[in-house]
């Protein structure tokens, strides 16, 4: 196959020597204990929009970080009798110089509140000092599967974290003001033989459709541009793309008939449900169907909207939107889209 990934190597002593410099490990569960943000239900415009969610006045109206992916833990294997949360992850556009990289935010849909995590690459110098460093990838996807977080990098691939290696941090100066970040783990550096325009990893699913579970990843595309949506093998083992001993992967198949525009796709039995936008100002379009077969519901969702994510046991497709003073979360029944 021309397209494929391949992952560099484990920072597993970079990620402890930061910790052990900087702060100290609380995982997912020291984040869930210290929600400081209130969002609040409200109606999302969309035909097909069944519920939804604002953020705060100042992460709607907020000009630096954008709303990209989308991903629930559902999709992490937990228990639905049990916490039921929302992942979200932003891209930072740079102000002047100053580069703030990526961010997810953790979000409890019983009580609407949530907290932001800097995401971030743990450097150690030579002298044993060690210091955080803003991941910049857009963040067009996310995959939570078991203990690791899958993130979409556009060009650059994937980056992975686990959730495990979540960090308190003890002087938000060296955090850019973040109390909790989230170290990289390693990369799935996007390739290609020669010949083949490279992938763009623009969003990411979990599809369950196959068993075990695969990584859908897919292109944002204007005019001419490939508009490819690939279908990557998981390990249900390590939770991890399935590689082989030169630790690449490559797609199991590739559908090269996809739609400009797409920001997001998930796959349901045999049926994908994807995304796409329509400018600033325009709802967006939901399409329903196979690659060379759509029926485009247009207006069915709010303006902006980016990364979706499926929710099997509430039978909801999850998404977000991006634009400052029109940024929401919000589902779709799947089964309102029938026919």
């Amino acid at each position: 196959m021309s397209i494929h990934l391949r992952r560099t190597q484990e920072n597993r002593d970079e990620i402890a020597t930061a910790t052990a410099q900087l702060g100290r490990r609380t995982g997912l569960d020291g984040v869930l204990a210290h929600l400081d943000r209130q969002a609040r239900h409200v109606r999302v415009p969309g035909s097909a929009v069944e519920w939804g969610f604002r953020w705060e006045d100042r992460d709607v109206t907020n000009r630096r970080w954008w709303p990209q992916g989308i991903t629930t833990s559902a999709d992490a294997g937990a228990s639905d009798e049990g916490q039921r949360l929302v992942v979200v992850s932003w891209y930072a556009q740079k102000v002047g110089s100053s580069q703030h990289g990526s961010r997810i935010t953790v979000v409890d849909l019983a009580t609407l509140t949530y907290r932001h995590v800097l995401l971030v690459q743990p450097v150690v110098d030579a002298h044993g000092r060690a210091r955080f460093r803003p991941v910049t990838v857009h963040a067009g996807g996310l995959v939570w599967w078991g203990p690791y977080l899958h993130v979409a990098g556009t060009r650059r691939g994937l980056v992975s974290c686990r959730l495990e290696d979540l960090v308190r941090v003890d002087d938000l100066t060296t955090s850019l003001g973040y109390r909790y970040v989230l170290p990289v783990r390693f990369a799935y550096r996007a390739g290609t033989d020669e010949g083949t325009e490279q992938m763009r990893y623009s969003f990411c699913s979990l599809d369950r459709a196959s068993d075990p579970p695969e990584l859908l990843a897919g292109e944002y595309a204007t005019g001419t541009m490939t508009r490819r949506i690939a279908h990557f093998p998981l390990d249900p083992d390590t939770h991890l793309l399935s590689t082989d001993d030169a630790g690449t992967t490559s797609p199991l198949r590739v559908h090269d008939d996809g739609l400009g525009h797409m920001q997001g796709a998930a796959l349901v039995g045999d049926t994908y449900y994807v995304t796409s936008s329509n400018g600033k100002w325009r709802r967006g379009t939901l399409h329903v169907g196979r690659p060379g077969e759509w029926r485009s519901l247009d207006g069915a969702l709010p303006v902006g909207p980016e990364d979706i994510s499926y929710w099997p046991e509430l039978d909801l497709l999850w998404s977000v939107t991006e634009h400052p003073g029109r940024r929401f979360v919000f589902a779709v029944r799947r089964s309102s889209l029938d026919g």
